[in-house]
Parts: structure tokens; C-alpha cells; sequence
């Protein structure tokens, strides 16, 4: 029988809930279907207005990386197809497809299916790397438990926002929450984020979709009559919030994406601070749970009584501490003490992301002394190259924001820059705030972009 794109997602799907305790993300989704086509990373990220080095470098390694664990062989985007298929036919082979009894009932099934899978995820849940940021993971996990709570993360690009988000479904599920991961990334700019009805559709058919619930938009929505917001309403009350009694976890990354689409946020964020509200006089709304998390400052114009941004529970992400990077170090079997860490974080600061990258490539480079991977880090092809260029590229996409990190990696002392400029370069990671002045994320940017700008005259 033929090996399908629709059946090699489920497999993929199945290994990761089954090693990791989590669904593949709609990213992962992306990936899988541009490498089932044989597209090159660049042609996916073209295709679904992402940067090449986010799918290269962070999406597609991690994705081949965790399906090897999950699947305990080398996989990579070359031979990922065969790999999926071969356990796809030893499980349709196995005995465990004859366990359940000829003719059972197709919900019991599944209700077995899903308890088993529950039980494998909660036991394998502790084998991801993860630096716990103390006390954030137990007030996140504390707060969610509580009736119609909102957590609000926020935290520049590549700070570990998403692993803490994981983390914090990861727990919950042990307590059989549903869950509904969502980036705002993914939705169209082109048509979603200029029509508030088909903005709010899209939502209601993603969660429906993460929730494995056919969509039934059609019976519940009526645009003329009600109105895109009161369907929307009516959809998750008296279709998504009443299918368990289990609470749900909404969580919507990337929500910074709206900012510049008022057209869209000044409606969706009331709608929801309406939905937290409504948690305070009905029982039914206090088992909805909202997660939002953006990349930079809320520099919007919101009614103070309509903004989701200023209730719940605040969190922001730091860098790492120098424990947390020596943690870190250690997860990756590195033999670390007090000068490799100050060498290391000299250069990267505690950005978890860099450190990341650094931490793997020692580990799978041992006979690259720290020194020698310090020396070439701000080279063009050093592990950093494809970051650093696609951060450049990103920059100088606008004018006033390129003159802005010009003056912010030139000058030996932190600067005050113009507020929107700032949260812009913040969110994207490039700088770091002193008080209310600027300063580059850490010296691996000054002194790359301060050789590149000098050898591109700009300087």
C-alpha cells in the first residue's frame, strides 16, 4: 500500500506524543510537507513568509532531531519518508492493532488510544533538555490551574519562549488539559489579517482542528446576523468549551503580529479580556485558559477596560544566569568549569539560543578546543554566520531601523533610541535595554556587525 503525505504526518505525530508529549507544531507541519516535495529550506520559508535561517536552523534541525530520538535511527530531511514508513508498517503489522475486541465501539477505542498515549507522554516527558527559569514554570503552572486565568509571556525572539510554553502544556496535560498551541505566524497576511470574520474563523477552525474536532463553523456562525465576535463567542461556548469537562488551554504565540493591523487587534483583543471576564459570572468560561505571548512592549493604542494586556499574570524572560548556562553546558555532556563559562558568556551573553547552537556544536565538535570556536564565531562561516546575516537582511529592510542599530553597536556606551525603533529591535532580539537606553544583545552582534558594516563602508 502507497505511503501518504497525510499518513506520514500522523506517524510523525504519533512518535512525538508518544516519546515527547507533544503534537507536531504547525511549523513542523510546514516543514514536513516542503521536505515531502523535496523543496529546499529556502523555497518553505518563501512559500509561508518565514526566514530561511528560522526553518534551516532552529525548525528543521529540531524536527530531525527529535523524530531520530522518537524513532531511534538517524533521520534527516533526505530520508525522513522511509524512516516514517518503516514504523508505519510495523505497526500496522503489530499485534497491538488486533487488541481491541472485533467490533468495539470506535469512541472507546479512541478514549483507550488517547489514555495510552497520555500515560507514554507523562513518562517520557522528562527526557527534553530544558534549563527551568525558577519560580516562572510553577507560578505559570499554579496560574493555569485556576479558573479562567490568563498568562501573558513576554520575551524577545529566540529567548525560549516556546520551550517554556511546551513546558507548561507538558504539565498540564498530566492533568488531562486540553491544549490548543496557536502562532499568529502562520495565519495569511493577505487575507486573514485584513477581515476580522476570516481572521476569527481561522482561529475557530485551528483550535478545532488542535482539538482533533471536526469544524462546524457553518452551525454556529452568522456574520450578518451576529456579528463576527458574538459567533466567535457563541462557537467556543457552546462548541469547544462544552465537548469535555476538561479545562482549555488556549495559548497564542506571536500575537505581536496583529500590532500593525488595527483593523484586526483592536477588536480580537477585546473579544478576548471579554472571555476572561466572562470567567468571573459564568461557570462555563471559567474552563477556558488563555496563554498570550508577544516578542516586544504593547505600543498599541487599547482601551484601558478592553485590553487583555494589563490582567492576568505578567512574565517576562531573561537570559540565562552563569548557574543556568553551566546547567545548560552540563545537559550537553560538556566537561565545563568557571573560565569556560565566562569565556562563553563574554562573547553570547546568556542567550539561550546561542548558547544553544554553541553548547551543540562543541558537543558534536570535540576536537574544537573553546578557544578555536571563539575565534571563528563571528566569522561568515561560523555556526552564527546564517543568524547573523538573516538578522542583518531582516534590519535593513527599514532605513530608520538600520541607522538605529548603527548607532546602537558603534557607540561604547548605551543609547537612548526613538521608542518605536527600540521595541521593533528589542523584539527582534538585536539589542537589550539599560534602563531605558539601548545596547547591543551581546558582543557576538557588535563585533559581527561592527566588521561587517566597516567592510561595507557604512560605518
Amino acid at each position: 500500500m502507497d505511503f501518504s503525505l497525510d499518513q506520514a504526518i500522523a506517524v510523525a505525530n504519533q512518535v512525538l506524543l508518544s516519546k515527547f508529549n507533544r503534537n507536531l507544531t504547525d511549523i513542523e507541519i510546514i516543514v514536513l510537507k516542503g521536505a515531502w516535495h523535496r523543496d529546499d529550506y529556502d523555497q518553505i520559508a518563501a512559500k509561508n513568509q518565514y526566514a530561511t535561517s528560522y526553518i534551516s536552523q532552529d525548525v528543521a534541525p529540531k524536527l530531525w532531531k527529535s523524530l531520530s530520538d522518537a524513532l531511534e535511527e538517524k533521520v534527516k530531511k533526505s530520508n525522513f519518508k522511509e524512516a516514517l514508513k518503516r514504523y508505519w508498517s510495523r505497526e500496522k503489522n503489530s499485534d497491538a492493532l488486533s487488541e481491541q475486541p472485533y467490533g468495539a465501539n470506535q469512541s472507546d477505542i479512541k478514549q483507550n488510544q488517547t489514555k495510552n498515549n497520555q500515560q507514554k507522554k507523562i513518562k517520557n516527558s522528562a527526557t527534553i533538555l530544558y534549563i527551568e527559569r525558577p519560580p516562572i514554570e510553577s507560578i505559570c503552572y499554579q496560574t493555569i490551574l485556576e479558573p479562567g486565568s490568563l498568562i501573558r509571556i513576554k520575551a524577545p525572539s529566540l529567548m525560549g519562549k516556546t520551550y517554556l510554553i511546551n513546558r507548561i502544556l507538558q504539565r498540564v496535560a498530566t492533568e488531562n488539559y486540553r491544549t490548543s498551541n496557536l502562532s499568529l505566524k502562520l495565519a495569511d497576511r493577505s487575507t486573514h489579517l485584513t477581515n476580522l470574520n476570516k481572521f476569527l474563523r481561522w482561529l475557530c477552525i485551528n483550535v478545532s482542528k488542535d482539538l482533533e474536532l471536526p469544524s462546524e463553523l457553518d452551525e454556529y456562525w452568522d456574520e450578518e446576523g451576529m456579528g463576527a465576535k458574538v459567533s466567535c463567542t457563541t462557537y467556543f461556548e457552546e462548541y469547544l468549551l462544552i465537548q469535555a469537562n476538561n479545562p482549555l488551554v488556549l495559548c497564542l504565540d506571536d500575537v505581536d503580529i496583529l500590532f500593525p493591523y488595527p483593523e484586526i487587534y483592536e477588536d480580537f483583543f477585546g473579544l478576548l479580556r471579554s472571555w476572561y471576564e466572562k470567567a468571573r459570572s459564568r461557570k462555563i468560561w471559567q474552563k477556558l485558559r488563555l496563554v498570550i505571548v508577544h516578542s516586544t512592549d504593547v505600543y498599541i493604542r487599547l482601551n484601558i477596560n478592553q485590553s487583555p494586556f494589563n490582567v492576568g499574570l505578567p512574565i517576562e524572560l531573561s537570559e540565562f544566569t552563569t548557574e543556568q548556562v553551566k546547567e545548560f553546558a552540563q545537559q550537553y555532556q560538556l566537561s565545563v568549569d568557571t573560565t569556560f563559562i565566562e569565556s562563553l558568556m563574554d562573547l553570547l551573553g546568556g542567550h539561550p539560543y546561542l548558547l544553544e547552537q554553541a553548547f551543540a556544536y562543541l558537543k558534536n565538535h570535540p576536537q574544537i578546543s573553546l578557544e578555536q570556536f571563539l575565534s571563528s564565531a563571528i566569522a561568515d562561516t561560523g555556526i552564527y554566520g546564517h543568524h547573523l546575516r538573516e538578522q542583518w537582511l531582516n534590519i535593513q529592510q527599514n532605513p530608520e531601523l538600520e541607522a538605529a542599530f548603527q548607532q546602537v553597536i558603534n557607540s561604547p556606551t548605551p543609547v537612548q533610541l526613538p521608542p518605536m525603533l527600540a521595541y521593533q529591535l528589542h523584539s527582534m532580539g538585536s539589542i537589550k535595554f539599560s534602563g531605558n537606553l539601548a545596547e547591543p544583545r551581546c558582543q557576538l552582534y557588535r563585533q559581527y556587525f561592527q566588521q561587517y558594516l566597516t567592510k561595507s563602508g557604512k560605518t
